[in-house]
This record gives structure tokens, sequence and C-alpha cells, in this order.
């Protein structure tokens, strides 16, 4: 017993601790060297908080794909598809009805990955490696490369620029994701059976998890929450592009990732997500602040995606 502790102990700190201890050491060090640059100003880190929620919300759908064993590349192409439908359909019709082609579009896509991956038994990889590249076609295609204006108030101040009791939208549906993520991930069956079919998918079938449905459910979920962020960015940015969701694929991914989510199923956490949402947000403007290329940017944000690759795949595969 007493030999066994402190291996229990490490590997705690690695994958219970690291996400938290990690966010408040990269806080202070740019509190302290950007005090004077702004970084401490309440507009700043409302604007953090505000610019990382559609990747908050497809950290959350990645999350339940990871955890079952999956992975989801297309969510960045699915969040311009998604966000050109609503703002087109907006055009000519209600509201409404924009709101529901964002989101159909982000379910529709979602279902076919899910289609191809558990009945044709296709890797997700190479799946939605594939619909990625797909729909950023069809995204450049849907409008010509136009921008498409979101004319709609009452449509950008529900998904972007309004408030509710003086709380930002932004901050109300990414509450609101983070809990109803939590709670289906924590608290309900399915969740339990995403965990055990990413943790041994024979055994979760042979006890009676219907494994294929858990892979369509979780791509489909990955595809409903790029679907509403993409509908984020339009009423934040009153206007829908092809572009939209393109730069989010590494951010995302680090988020989930350094949240604490295992790339080989099994294991995950919304709220590590979240954080690691907040942690890549903070850690994008601080560098901004600081000077740094686009192209140094990039390449820490990469060490920190290595480092916590490292980090998984080590608590993961050690005895």
């Amino acid at each position: 017993m007493f030999q066994r502790t402190p291996a229990i102990a490490r590997k705690f700190d690695l994958q219970g601790s690291v996400i938290y201890l990690g966010f408040i050491a990269i806080f202070l060090f740019f509190a302290v060297t950007l005090a004077d640059d702004g970084f401490l100003t309440t507009r700043n880190l409302s604007n953090i908080v505000l610019q990382t929620a559609p990747a908050t919300i497809m950290a959350i759908g990645l999350v339940f794909a990871l955890s079952a064993g999956e992975i989801d590349l297309s969510f960045g192409s699915i969040v311009a598809v998604a966000a050109l439908s609503g703002a087109v359909v907006m055009q000519e019709h209600s509201m409404f009805l924009g709101i529901l082609a964002g989101l159909g579009a982000g379910l529709a896509i979602g279902w076919i990955n899910g289609v191809l991956v558990a009945y044709l038994r296709l890797p997700s990889f190479l799946v939605t490696l594939a619909t990625m590249g797909l729909f950023a076609g069809v995204a450049r295609s849907m409008t010509d490369l136009r921008s498409i204006p979101v004319l709609n108030d009452t449509f950008a101040g529900f998904f972007g620029s309004g408030t509710l009791f003086g709380i930002p939208s932004l901050v109300l549906w990414t509450l609101g994701a983070v809990i109803v993520g939590h709670l289906v991930y924590r608290e309900s069956r399915f969740g339990a059976h995403v965990i055990a079919t990413g943790d041994n998918p024979r055994a979760a079938q042979v006890s009676g998890i219907k494994v294929p449905r858990i892979r369509l459910a979780v791509l489909m979920i990955s595809g409903g929450c790029a679907g509403l962020a993409g509908l984020l960015y339009a009423g934040r940015l009153q206007a829908a592009k092809y572009t939209l969701g393109e730069s989010d694929l590494m951010t995302v991914i680090a988020a989930v990732i350094v949240g604490g989510t295992a790339l080989n199923g099994g294991k995950g956490s919304i709220i590590g997500a979240l954080v690691g949402s907040l942690l890549m947000g903070m850690l994008n403007n601080g560098l901004i602040l600081m000077g740094l290329a686009v192209s140094d940017q990039m390449i820490v944000r990469g060490l920190i995606i290595l480092l916590a690759v490292a980090i998984s795949l080590r608590d993961t595969t050690r005895a």
C-alpha cells in the first residue's frame, strides 16, 4: 500500500492539477510582465472571456468525441458552413429559420461523419480530415467568398452582443453549455456509455452498450456544438464569412488536451476544457500584447500542445 501511494499522488498531480496550476502560473506571468500594457484591465479580461466563447463551445463537443475514442477535425469547417447557412437564410426568412439552418447544418455534417465512422467503420481521423476539406470548399462556394452581413439586431443580441441582467450573452451561452455538458458527461447514463466506449469498445459492446450509436451521437454532438459556435461568431461579428473557424483547430484541440481529455479515449473533463480554452485565450492575448509575431504565437501554442500530449500519453500508458 505504502509503495503505491506516491505513484497515485504523482498521477493526480499531473492529471488533475496541471491545468489549474498552469493557468495560475501563466496568468501571474502576464500580470507581472504586462502590468503596464493593460493586461489586467477589466476590458481586456472580459474580452478574453468573450473571444473564447465559441472555442469553449467547440471544445465541449470535442471532449465527447475524444472520450469515445474518436476525433473530429472538421469542426472548423462546420463553423463556417453553419454561420453562412444561418446568415443566408435570415436574409430571406425569419431569425428562427436562420437559427435552425445554422444548427441543422452542424448536426447534419456531424451525422454524416458519424454514419461513416459508426456504420461503415472508417477511421474518424481520416473521415473528418476529408470532410474538413470538403466543407471548407462548400463554405467558399456558398457565397462566392463574399461576407454575408447579419442585419437582425435581435439575433446579434441573442448570440453575440447582447446582455441579460448585465451579463453578456456570450458568457451565458458558455456557462449554459458547460453546465449542460458537464451534467450529461458526468451524471447521465449516456456520459458513462461514452467513457466506457472510449475506454474499451469491445467490453462496452459485450455489456450491452450500442457502441455504433454512441459514436454517431458524439460526432453529432461535436457537429452541433460547432454549429452553435458558428452562430455565436455570426452574432458577435454581425457577419458570416468562409474564414470563420479556420484558425480554431489547433486552439480547440490544445484546450481539450490541456484540460485533461485523453487522446485515446476513456477520460475527459468539461470543466478542464473550459479552463483550457480560457488559458489558450489568455495566452493568445498575452502574446499579442507582448508584440510577438503570428509565427511566434503558433510556435508557443504548438509547444503547449506537445507538452500536453506528452503528459497525457505518459499518464495513460504508464504501468
